[in-house]
């Protein structure tokens, strides 16, 4: 079963806002069998959503639209619909009640004829009916084609996919299981690991699909089985990720794309009681930002110091000066002491520091451009590594905040029992 995404919104086409809503949807048809032909965005053009939709017809068995059906002048795709399908439009009771009940519960005022509008839907359709939002959703038919419409909205966009349409396509298809597998790794590049796993790939079952997700400092290996036979897949799967630890274990940090090295990190510390701040410099607080995305991070993360300019060093985390006009603001020594400094701030088990040279400029230091500073306090001891992550400035950040989670969780590894 094959389905293309459409979203409709010169907002799209301009880079004004940038499109989630495919990415949302193709994971929930992903998960239930649906392979995702391709993803397209055309403009608020009516002769362009005509031709798109007869360019797709009978070409794959569900085409997944958003934009355009709100209640201005430019939300053109419901009469867009009714032009494709031979239609008119009518109003739906149902719908002007719940879009009535909406606007003038919360926001107090009556209903305009614009609001009213949006109860109007093509006569042949199916209303996938949108609890909270006013412009309902529509699923029609064509020969071989059914046509989904949905509002751009991405909560409005979330609650009918979930709601509406993978029910829906669940009850009414039959489909292939398809069923992911995602490693993460960290520490290696993409060729590296490639050369490591060249044998065991090689050998995968041809039902068994491997891409690399590559990212600084860390590469994804998926796996993918499709098959009819549940069981049969999960066992394959299983028996070649348990071959692949044994190549590569060593990097293997976690397993499917929600077990994200600050998720393991926090698990590790969670399970352990054990505590983390953090003293960044060229990471501008990044590291805190991934450790604190996770729930539950307060029981183990304690605070932090983004310490920024030299200055900052000196008057927050107390770095001496002389340490600094010896050794240079970007060094070994003064990592070292960011960390334990931190360590000692907030009385944590960890703490970990950066600084460095991310570029363009070099700033308070004659490093070269790309060199960091990685320092890493234990219970036990103090680590310090230095790195040249090169350029861009972006690359150099992304890179350290990378190699200081892989730091971090190795050491973790080291110090429980």
């Amino acid at each position: 079963m094959k389905a293309t995404i459409v979203t409709i919104g010169d907002e799209i086409l301009i880079g004004q806002i940038v499109d989630t809503n495919s990415g949302f949807i193709a994971k929930s048809l992903d998960k239930i069998g649906v392979d995702i032909h391709e993803m397209i965005s055309i403009s608020d053009n009516k002769q362009h959503i005509l031709d798109t939709f007869s360019k797709l017809q009978n070409q794959v068995d569900l085409v997944i639209i958003t934009g355009g059906l709100g209640p201005t002048k430019d939300d053109i795709t419901k009469k867009t619909f009714c032009d494709y399908f031979e239609d008119t439009l009518v109003e739906n009771k149902e719908v002007l009640a719940h879009v009535t009940q909406l606007i003038e519960s919360i926001f107090k005022r009556p209903i305009t004829q614009m609001n009213r509008d949006q109860a109007l839907v093509p006569t042949k359709c199916h209303v996938l009916f949108n609890k909270v939002g006013t412009a309902p959703g529509m699923w029609m038919k064509k020969e071989n084609t059914v046509f989904i419409s949905l509002p751009g909205v991405p909560y409005e966009m979330k609650y009918l996919v979930e709601n509406e349409i993978i029910p829906k396509v669940v009850r009414e298809y039959n489909r292939p299981y398809i069923i992911h597998k995602t490693i993460l790794t960290y520490g290696q590049g993409e060729s590296l690991v490639a050369e490591r796993i060249e044998d065991w790939e090689n050998n995968l079952p041809e039902f068994i699909k491997l891409a690399y997700l590559p990212a600084p400092g860390r590469v994804r290996l998926r796996l993918s089985a499709r098959g009819t036979d549940k069981e049969i897949l999960e066992k394959a799967i299983e028996e070649n990720v348990n071959s692949l630890t044994k190549i590569i274990g060593d990097i293997i940090v976690g397993f499917d794309d929600s077990e994200t090295i600050e998720v393991v990190i926090g698990k590790l510390l969670a399970q352990k009681k054990l505590t983390i701040a953090t003293a960044e410099s060229c990471t501008g607080g990044s590291i805190a930002s991934l450790l604190t995305s996770v729930a539950g991070s307060s029981s183990y993360f304690k605070g932090s110091v983004v310490s920024y300019a030299t200055e900052a060093k000196e008057a927050v985390l107390g770095i001496p000066h002389e340490l600094i006009e010896k050794h240079s603001v970007v060094s070994a020594q003064v990592a070292e002491k960011m960390a334990l400094q931190a360590q000692k701030m907030f009385k944590t088990d960890f703490a970990i520091a950066t600084t460095g040279n991310a570029g363009p400029s070099k700033g308070d230091s004659d490093a070269t451009v790309g060199t960091v500073f990685i320092a890493l306090a234990t219970p036990q001891t103090i680590v310090v590594e230095e790195f040249n992550f090169g350029e861009p400035r972006e690359k150099v950040i992304l890179r350290a905040v990378n190699k200081s989670l892989e730091m971090l969780q190795k050491e973790i590894l080291k110090n429980v029992v």
